[in-house]
């Protein structure tokens, strides 16, 4: 039988309105056209994503019903939960890295921190006491930081919030000095000028803020903060299928259109093949594993 002969189910593990959601929304429009069949969202929010992440990975794997993920549920929450209902290099198959939304290193606008020379020179200051927050314990926004202090052998203390917006605003009540936080949460504040943007958490410049320099070419290559989104399939599709997903996404993320709407949100397409994927998400474990247990968040 010809697939795809009816509608597809793709579970996205957060709420309407959610960056995933949004994105999901926006791409499965585009890749049901190229199928010739509808791609219904399905929302599975709860547990960082490890509820409908898990739902994803225990679907029937025959090509109907796939998923949006992200980060946490698929590299970091196997190293920090104990008893993940899902492994991840087990139980789920990459289909294509979406998109990538690089933190973006950001201090008030009256900090006397002006550059990234400048914030490792006051977090290497003796009794410094410098503090940022995070949206989270082992989030990118996190991990991202503590990488950069580990690294440059500065010190400060994190403050996690529950929220972007909540990070955001210690910021602005001067409760905290500096942070590396999405763009999406960040660029109204840096355009209206009540932040500043100081580096961009990747290896290449962002297509938004393209007079910032990344942390890589400040020369310190390998300190990356994506909050990046990808699209995975039950474990056992059949490769035809899955190659056929692959090539369906693929299109709509190099659709102009598509990535016009993506960039409003501040998200840099990165479409790739299910391999590169998985490459990707190894090269993230390497890169935050050794963190998470060094800052010992994972369950005892």
């Amino acid at each position: 039988m010809q697939w795809p002969s009816k509608n597809l189910s793709l579970i996205v593990p957060f709420g309407p309105g959610s960056s995933p959601d949004t994105m999901a929304r926006i791409i499965a429009d585009e890749a049901g056209k190229t199928l010739g069949k509808p791609i219904i969202i399905v929302n599975k929010p709860g547990a960082s994503g490890n509820i409908g992440t898990n739902e994803i990975a225990k679907a029937k794997p025959d090509g109907y019903t796939f998923g949006a993920s992200i980060t946490g549920p698929l590299v970091n929450n196997p190293v920090i939960e104990k008893n993940l209902p899902y492994n991840p290099s087990t139980d789920i198959a990459p289909i294509a890295l979406a998109v990538h939304q690089y933190n973006v290193l950001v201090v008030p606008k009256d900090s006397p921190i002006n550059s990234l020379q400048d914030l490792i020179a006051a977090a290497k200051t003796p009794d410094a006491q410098l503090n940022f927050p995070s949206t989270g314990a082992g989030t990118v926004s996190h991990l991202a930081v503590e990488l950069l202090l580990e690294r440059t052998g500065g010190e400060a203390l994190h403050v996690p919030y529950p929220s972007s917006p909540a990070a955001v605003t210690s910021l602005l009540t001067g409760e905290t000095h500096f942070a590396a936080l999405p763009p999406v949460a960040v660029m109204p504040l840096i355009k209206d000028g009540r932040i500043k943007p100081i580096a961009a958490v990747s290896a290449e410049r962002l297509s938004f803020l393209p007079e910032v320099p990344t942390v890589a070419e400040l020369g310190y290559a390998g300190i990356e903060g994506s909050g990046w989104i990808g699209f995975i399939a039950p474990v056992g599709i059949d490769a035809q299928i899955q190659s056929q997903l692959n090539q369906a996404l693929t299109a709509a993320l190099q659709n102009e259109a598509v990535q016009t709407r993506l960039h409003t949100m501040f998200m840099e397409p990165a479409a790739s093949t299910p391999e590169a994927f998985a490459a990707y998400m190894q090269e993230e474990a390497a890169r935050w594993t050794p963190l998470i247990k060094r800052l010992n968040l994972a369950e005892k």
